[in-house]
């Protein structure tokens, strides 16, 4: 007697298989990266590993003033993106006013337009307030931004109004229920905000590209493709470079993809 297909069993195997194959791919370029960070620069003649690359990577490069401005700069643009979409977002999800169907349709219309559209505007906006060549030009340009508005408004529409009623009855204030109940209840969707916002500006090289040109205020970006310029023949040292580069968003985003994975699953159930 012949035993029947199992096409739930049969898809799921297929499915695993896809998705190891899809990750092998992705995770490929990773693995030759740190391959040729850890080799000796007669690696075709020798198979030995050595972590000298890093060293000589971060003394050449000088990535600890980099890093100190790019921490500095990510931390600063991300408190000011959580703060300022927290209370933008709320607003825009239970305040009831006129007009804020529009403002919705504005936040979101900000998200189609390029960073590089409004950079002469905002170079003359820092050059008239004599920011230029200062932190507050890396920071203030993505002080405020549309995506993290629309993420949080469509997280707090998920939460139970029912919340907000009760603690309306206990005598709490809209500025009670948005710190002590909705912005708790938020977390997710603020973390998947907060990694977001610091892995995009980590990685920014076109802010300090054109608004800065002191030495002091560069970036770790900035340092990279300063130190690709000048190492183009070491493979072995860019891609030391690089790792180290890339090394403190890939921690921040392990320690946070579980709220993250939620946030993004969760945000925008309800229109």
């Amino acid at each position: 007697m012949k035993k029947s297909v199992n096409w739930t069993t049969f898809f799921q195997v297929l499915t695993l298989l896809l998705l190891l194959v899809g990750a092998a791919i992705v995770l490929l370029p990773l693995v030759i990266v740190v391959g040729s960070s850890l080799s000796e620069p007669s690696a075709v003649e020798s198979s030995q590993l050595t972590l000298k690359n890093y060293q000589e990577a971060w003394q050449r490069g000088n990535f600890l003033l980099a890093f100190a401005n790019s921490t500095f700069v990510a931390l600063s643009v991300t408190a000011f993106q959580v703060i300022t979409s927290a209370l933008a977002g709320y607003a825009l999800a239970r305040l009831k006013f006129r007009g804020r169907q529009a403002i919705v349709l504005v936040v979101l219309a900000t998200l189609v337009i390029p960073f590089q559209l409004l950079v002469v505007p905002i170079f003359l906006v820092l050059k008239w307030g004599h920011l230029l060549n200062s932190y507050w030009a890396l920071i203030l340009p993505t002080a405020v931004n549309g995506f993290g508005i629309f993420l949080l408004r469509q997280y707090f529409i998920t939460i139970p109004v029912a919340l907000e009623e009760a603690a309306t009855i206990d005598g709490a204030n809209r500025w009670q229920i948005l710190t002590q109940i909705m912005l708790p209840l938020a977390r997710p969707a603020l973390v998947t905000l907060f990694l977001f916002t610091f892995i995009g500006e980590w990685n920014d090289l076109f802010k300090p590209l054109v608004f800065t040109t002191r030495p002091e205020l560069r970036t770790v970006q900035l340092a990279l493709a300063e130190f690709q310029e000048q190492f183009t023949s070491s493979w072995q040292l860019l891609m030391a470079a690089v790792v180290i580069a890339t090394v403190p968003v890939v921690i921040l985003f392990l320690l946070g993809q579980r709220q993250f994975i939620r946030g993004i699953a969760t945000t925008g159930i309800k229109n």
